[in-house]
């Protein structure tokens, strides 16, 4: 039987666990439907309680967009003139241009090389290619390689199905107190690439496994992972009033494995509750992180914060799709990321919904300050020295107005939100702190 665990003894959620789930995830020729999809899905769903795996019809039609035939490919390479196979589908999915259709013929050189890509910047790399939308075939490779290919005949070997079939999506609901939802969201749609395609679905597993082990939950908590853009779209098409209605926050996670700075994207709104606990637990975490405009959004954000859509979605990110060299190439291998970015990815997903679950508008009980001392909370003897260690509750105190959440107090008193939380609940337990929902 195969094993359901990742290969490593580590422990469960641990970065050298989440590394080895990626491994046995990363040989998968993935694409925005077919059976490498859902075999990534069923091994996501090994890991994880309550996975939910959905179909859509082939030519289902979604907003301004139709749902493609599904794409299953087996077998694929180049015959050059003296026998030897190239460009093997066995050696690296990233050979095939995805969605490729079936071809097996012959062609002189000038001919292929019209379906052949590489990069001339980047000669040691195989570019990722797809042609999701025209029909067409391709092959790809180092650009090396291909300036050695001698004139002569080669045979092309492409063995594919693109047919009427089905796009998947998955979908983990962790119900909380309220019917408000913090949405997460992920793409499981790219062959063999690390950072790019691994790393968000798998801090999207061990987030989901913390979220699950949790005693209790204020917001109920929605994580879909999707083919990228088709598939956000079809999950919009079927839930947009419901998560309209019922998202406060969302997050979009995208190259989140790797040891480079943090990143955030924000929503179109900018000013959301999501922009706002995302930049604080960012802040707090590395203050050094990059920040970037909407106006370079290329991930699933695009249809999330769409007009008409309009929802609360920030980006996670550690290095920016398009910004570092490996991207969309062979050289986005496991090597790129690590076990340390993708835990520490991770916790920073845990602190944000840590905060969320306690940002609520704390308000004193008493006019002026509460004596504190007869609760054992306040020093017992004054001097100017014993003050500094109680200034933070003291602040904190000085703006629980009921007017302002925790993270604006956080911010206004130059804490982290979760530092508070414990300092907020000893409130709470003396009477002297009540916590609402909403502005007072």
């Amino acid at each position: 039987m195969e094993n359901k665990e990742p290969a490593s003894t580590a422990p469960h959620d641990s970065g050298e666990w989440l590394h080895a789930l990626a491994t046995r995830l990363f040989p998968i020729c993935r694409s925005i439907t077919g059976a490498g999809f859902r075999e990534s899905l069923d091994i996501i769903g090994e890991q994880i309680n309550d996975l939910s795996v959905k179909s859509v019809p082939s030519g289902t039609e979604v907003f301004d967009w139709t749902v493609p035939d599904e794409w299953n490919i087996r077998d694929a390479y180049i015959e050059t003139p003296s026998g030897e196979r190239i460009c093997q589908l066995k050696d690296h999915n990233l050979h095939v241009m995805g969605y490729s259709l079936p071809i097996d013929q012959e062609l002189s050189l000038e001919a292929l090389n019209e379906h052949l890509y590489s990069m001339e910047d980047q000669p040691e790399a195989i570019p990722y290619i797809t042609s999701y939308y025209t029909k067409r075939w391709g092959f790809c490779l180092k650009h090396e390689q291909r300036e050695q290919l001698q004139l002569g005949t080669y045979r092309v070997h492409i063995d594919s199905t693109l047919e009427p079939g089905e796009l998947n999506y998955g979908e983990v609901i962790i119900p909380g107190e309220t019917d408000e939802e913090v949405f997460i969201s992920t793409y499981l749609c790219h062959p063999s690439m690390g950072n790019n395609e691994l790393s968000g679905p798998v801090v999207a597993v061990g987030l989901i496994r913390w979220l699950q082990s949790l005693p209790k939950r204020r917001y109920t908590y929605r994580i879909a992972i999707v083919p990228e853009t088709i598939g956000s779209i079809v999950y919009l098409s079927r839930n947009l009033n419901h998560l309209q209605k019922h998202v406060v926050a969302g997050f979009n996670l995208t190259c989140v494995g790797d040891n480079n700075r943090y990143s955030y994207m924000p929503s179109r709104a900018e000013n959301t509750l999501s922009d706002r606990v995302l930049q604080h637990a960012l802040k707090h975490t590395d203050p050094d992180y990059h920040r970037y405009s909407y106006l370079t959004r290329g991930s699933d954000e695009r249809q999330y914060c769409s007009p008409g859509v309009d929802l609360p979605v920030a980006s996670f990110l550690r290095s920016k799709y398009g910004t570092f060299p490996e991207y969309h190439t062979s050289l986005d291998d496991m090597s790129f990321i690590s076990a340390e970015g993708l835990e520490s990815s991770v916790q920073l997903m845990q602190r944000v919904c840590l905060i969320l679950e306690n940002n609520l508008f704390w308000q004193t009980t008493v006019p002026c300050e509460p004596q504190l001392g007869k609760r054992g909370l306040y020093p017992t003897i004054s001097m100017k020295n014993n003050y500094d260690p109680i200034r933070k509750m003291m602040n904190f105190i000085g703006y629980a107005d009921g007017k302002r959440d925790l993270i604006d107090i956080a911010e206004k008193i130059g804490h982290p939100a979760d530092e508070l939380i414990e300092l907020a609940g000893q409130m709470q337990e003396n009477g002297l702190f009540a916590g609402h929902s909403n502005p007072q």
